[in-house]
This record gives structure tokens, C-alpha cells and sequence, in this order.
């Protein structure tokens, strides 16, 4: 029986997943993301010609979304780094949806994003986070991922939305304290 309604439930999705097969990527979402991705390549970066870049980046993918522009699993993951480089908590509960719609017409990288978005929104309304995507230094002091909540999510499930398990995660957050030390030590 369930057998059945498993393949019933892959013979009704297969028009969709062939659908979005069919469908093309947008290359100005794509030119969108190229752009929001290499502001972040070059250090140090300039946060106040970022942001206002970003803000523009925001303000031309919600036009691509409103005139539904964007069609393709890799269009809803590249708009969903796009509103996760947003400042409140609305666009980082966008950038959420846009990750999941992603995973749902099969985006293989979709399920870090949906992770990190997750993440980021609630640390933005005030609730630990539950994977471990965010880390933060507050004014030169240690990297940390606090508030976090390690309990709620097993190293299984972090692995299923491709985020290190605790351990890695560690690891990297030493590895953030050694860089900025040798940071600090080379501007002497």
C-alpha cells in the first residue's frame, strides 16, 4: 500500500520535474548572484559600497520574482543568497522560502542555504539558531555562534542540509580565532 502511494506520489511529480527540467535558467539572476558573490571575494571589502549594491541587488530580483522571471531551481538558490545578504529578518525569512522552493524543483546545493536562512532569520528575531551556519565577532572580540542551540538538530540532520556536524564546526570557529590573530599580528 504504501508502495503505491509512493509511486503515485513520483508519477504525479514527474510533469513538474520534467517541467523545470525544460525550463531555462535567468541569466540576469544569474549576472545578479555572479555580482553579489564577487563583492565578497576581494578584501577587505567595502561594506558601505556593498550594501548599497546589495540593496539594488534585492530591489531588481524582488522585480524578477514579481514578474515571475525566475523559474528554475538554480534561479530561487541564487535569488535566496541574494535576500540571505539582506539586513532584517523578512528578508532573511525570503531568502528561506526562495531556498526551499530551490530544494523543490531540485536544486542539489539548496538544502546549505535553506539551512542558513533558517539560521540567520532567527537570529535576527532574537531566537538561538539550531544548526550552527552563523558565526559572528562583536567589536574584535572571539568568533562565536551564540545563541545556538545544539540540541534540537542531531548531526544527522545537519549532514542531510550539508552543515559540518558540531565538531566541524568547532574546528572552523578555531580557525576564524587563528586567522584574525594572524590578522591582528601582521598590522603591527
Amino acid at each position: 500500500m504504501v508502495v503505491r502511494y509512493a509511486l503515485l506520489g513520483l508519477l504525479c511529480a514527474a510533469p513538474a520535474i520534467a517541467a523545470n527540467k525544460a525550463a531555462v535558467s535567468n541569466p540576469e539572476m544569474a549576472a545578479i548572484f555572479k555580482a553579489d558573490q564577487a563583492d565578497r571575494s576581494t578584501y577587505p571589502i567595502d561594506w558601505k559600497v556593498v550594501g548599497a549594491a546589495d540593496e539594488k541587488r534585492r530591489a531588481r530580483t524582488e522585480q524578477l520574482l514579481d514578474a515571475g522571471s525566475l523559474k528554475t531551481g538554480q534561479d530561487f538558490y541564487d535569488a535566496a543568497f541574494v535576500f540571505q545578504h539582506g539586513h532584517t529578518a523578512n528578508d532573511y525569512l525570503k531568502a528561506h522560502l526562495l531556498a526551499m522552493v530551490a530544494i523543490a524543483r531540485g536544486q542539489p546545493d539548496a538544502p546549505w542555504i535553506a539551512a542558513a536562512t533558517l539560521d540567520r532569520y532567527l537570529n535576527a528575531i532574537g531566537k538561538p539558531q539550531v544548526l550552527g551556519t552563523q558565526f559572528t565577532r562583536v567589536d574584535g572580540g572571539k568568533f562565536t555562534q551564540e545563541p545556538y542551540d545544539r540540541t534540537l538538530a542531531s548531526d544527522a540532520m545537519r549532514k542531510a542540509l550539508q552543515v559540518p556536524p558540531l565538531a566541524e564546526q568547532e574546528a572552523e570557529r578555531q580557525a576564524y580565532e587563528a586567522q584574525a590573530a594572524n590578522a591582528g599580528k601582521k598590522a603591527k
